[in-house]
């Protein structure tokens, strides 16, 4: 998970952080599904790959994984996605406080707050991002078991994660304008949590 989101959060921090000179939103869905595939190429011989808990929880309910593992990976998931916002935030510390003045805002023009974590369009209501969230990471559950099921047509063996990397692309590409598609509780809640305490203060809990 820290890689996952090492390489995810650094996508996004080039891209805010120079005002789209050296990054743009193309570039940082490119890092967010390529840090995929380094995390479950780096991860999967460990731990199967867990970065995700919606996806963890997936598999406890088709009795493929032990309920009693969930709550530890849950934990270790948002744990990990937590240290990497503060090592993010330490390696583009300077760029963050050149954008910034010094002043860390979750909305206005000089926000930073989206480096971090994803916020919803001003247009988008509660129902709809919950609507969003929920196809995007049904959709990427969903075809996480489709690539790794052998009853399918089988991805050349080695290929899985650059088929998952893949997978999140497209759904990057074609989902995120709403809600900045996460996906991923931890990958959201953990980075969320140390903007909080790192000095954006409780706007950041403030979905609307």
């Amino acid at each position: 998970v820290p890689l996952l989101q090492l390489i995810t959060l650094s996508g996004s921090a080039q891209m805010v952080t120079t005002s789209g000179q050296k990054g743009n939103v193309l570039t940082s869905y490119v890092a967010g599904a390529l840090a995929v595939m380094v995390a479950v190429h780096t991860g999967g011989g460990v731990s199967g790959a867990h970065m995700n808990p919606a996806f963890s929880f997936a598999v406890c309910l088709l009795e493929q994984f032990p309920w009693w593992k969930f709550p530890v990976f849950v934990a270790v998931q948002v744990l990990g996605a937590f240290v990497a916002a503060g090592t993010v935030y330490a390696l583009y510390y300077d760029a963050i406080q050149h954008y910034t003045n010094g002043t860390l805002a979750t909305y206005g023009p000089r926000e930073t707050a989206s480096i971090f974590a994803t916020y919803p369009a001003d247009y988008v209501s509660i129902a709809n991002g919950f609507l969003d969230q929920v196809i995007g990471t049904a959709l990427l559950i969903l075809g996480i078991l489709a690539i790794t099921d052998t009853r399918n047509k089988g991805v050349p063996k080695g290929l899985e994660p650059v088929a998952v990397a893949l997978l999140v692309f497209s759904i990057e590409v074609s989902m995120g304008s709403n809600c900045g598609c996460p996906m991923n509780p931890a990958r959201d809640f953990g980075p969320r949590l140390f903007t909080y305490v790192a000095g954006w203060g409780a706007d950041v809990f403030r979905w609307v």
